[in-house]
């Protein structure tokens, strides 16, 4: 809940998704396998969407040159430019289309119908009703509830904020470069995996 680094939030985030998946594994029926392998299919694409999308963004920073000496100020040169959900803040206003291919992709993490991800959670709470499992169904939508919150958080950050807010941590800080276009490669992945988060809107049944 307190986590600020994005691929970290994602990565524990990991945790509430393997509760559902685990909740499926539990149920011997053919329905909860069946949910069982469709969350997980919408699961893997979902999660890949998002790393790429956090790596596009971080092609649209500026990288260290010999005249770069903003990226000496940054903390953890090491890693990727992209590192701090408070990064993203007026992402929208940069680059609306990634913008938008992200906040479908946490939508769809969230549970947000139409979307592919509200299908897979819907499969798996379906089946474990179907087997007497009230109280943990009970605990797994609290936990989508709570997860609700991280998930929202990131959103707030791209949308309600301007990009000029970002400049006031020099540490934490690259100039976005306006003149870096990302490679069909990216563009057409992204857009695929994306679609096919939103393929439910066209076709509401799993």
């Amino acid at each position: 809940m307190t986590q600020n680094r994005i691929k970290r939030l994602f990565a524990y985030s990991t945790i509430s998704h393997l509760g559902f998946i685990l909740l499926a594994l539990s149920i011997d029926s053919v329905e909860s396998i069946q949910a069982f392998i469709f969350y997980l299919m919408q699961y893997s694409a979902s999660n890949l969407n998002v790393f790429i999308i956090l790596i596009s963004i971080g092609y649209s920073y500026y990288l260290k040159t010999s005249e770069n000496k903003q990226y000496e100020q940054l903390e953890d040169q090491k890693n990727s430019p992209i590192q701090l959900t408070k990064q993203l803040k007026g992402l929208f206003y940069l680059n609306p289309v990634l913008a938008l291919s992200l906040t479908i992709t946490v939508f769809s993490f969230v549970g947000i119908p139409p979307l592919i991800g509200f299908f897979g959670k819907q499969m798996v709470l379906s089946a474990a009703l179907d087997s007497g499992y009230i109280f943990i169904t009970i605990i797994a939508i609290l936990t989508s509830v709570i997860s609700a919150v991280y998930y929202l958080n990131i959103i707030k950050e791209i949308y309600f904020f301007s990009p000029e807010e970002n400049k006031t941590d020099k540490r934490n800080y690259l100039e976005l470069n306006d003149n870096i276009l990302l490679s069909s490669y990216l563009t057409i992945t992204i857009s695929i995996l994306t679609l096919g988060i939103l393929i439910f809107i066209f076709v509401p049944k799993e």
